[in-house]
């Protein structure tokens, strides 16, 4: 009977549904964090009965035909790259992006990956890093002396050193074509894809990039009540499917019964 198969897709999917939901709830409060969702499509079909041709030799054309699904399928879980709100820190190395654009994160073996979240510190050479000690790309270093950070819109890191203001570097930012297709890596990291596209990397507050709001933090962009909604809507789904599994082994036990 196709339909124990067909339901235990749809079961399937519904328990990939609920892991993504989940993933997002557990991360409601990290920084930058961009929630997922998953995306189904149906699978094959098979036809018991074509459309379109003939009945019968010199006879009418079938209107219908009689096509069956066997299921659904995982086609993809997509990142929403959706504006997060912001949260005030008071802390002068923390920045939020408004807008599209992504840090450039030097990981340990030298390549570069993105994150949204702007939670940076220095380390003990005064350079900008991440809080898993991670280098801001392009490097900016702070000195030692250094009073009154000031991080403009535009990326621009002064410092104030022995009563006079200095120009400590530019901070950039990356932006591509499809941020969908950036692998997230764990640790509010993304790794550039083929299906991304190459980064294009520029100033920002200009030309569509975001601008940078220091003391500042984005928040996730998880919408609790939406996902609460979504979880209950993946649980009805998934009974329903349970429903159909006891109801075909049911008729399937009659047939055997009515056999014997």
């Amino acid at each position: 009977m196709k339909a124990l198969a067909i339901a235990a897709t749809g079961m399937n999917a519904q328990q990939t549904n609920l892991e993504v939901i989940a993933n997002n709830i557990a991360n409601i409060n990290t920084t930058g964090y961009k929630r997922a969702r998953a995306e189904f499509s149906d699978l094959l079909y098979q036809t018991e009965r074509a459309q379109g041709v003939p009945n019968r030799a010199n006879t009418a054309i079938v209107p219908e035909g009689a096509i069956i699904g066997l299921g659904v399928k995982t086609a993809a879980v997509r990142n929403l790259h959706l504006q997060g709100g912001l949260t005030q820190t008071g802390n002068s190395f923390d920045i939020a992006l408004v807008g599209r654009g992504w840090f450039q994160i030097e990981a340990p073996d030298g390549t570069i990956l993105y994150t949204r979240s702007g939670a940076f510190n220095t380390n003990a050479d005064g350079q900008l890093v991440t809080l898993d000690g991670y280098a801001v790309a392009p490097g900016i270093t702070v000195p030692a002396d250094a009073t009154d950070i000031t991080i403009n819109r535009s990326g621009q890191v002064f410092a104030t050193v022995g009563g006079q203001q200095q120009d400590l570097g530019q901070i950039t930012l990356a932006t591509f074509v499809n941020e969908a297709g950036l692998e997230p890596l764990g640790e509010n990291l993304f790794r550039e894809t083929e299906a991304s596209g190459a980064a294009t990397v520029g100033a920002p507050d200009e030309n569509g990039i975001a601008y940078m709001q220091q003391n500042y933090l984005e928040a996730s962009n998880v919408d609790p009540v939406k996902e609460i909604t979504d979880l209950i809507s993946a649980q009805r789904a998934y009974e329903m499917n349970s429903k159909i599994i006891q109801a075909a082994d049911e008729m399937a036990a009659v047939v055997s019964k009515n056999l014997r």
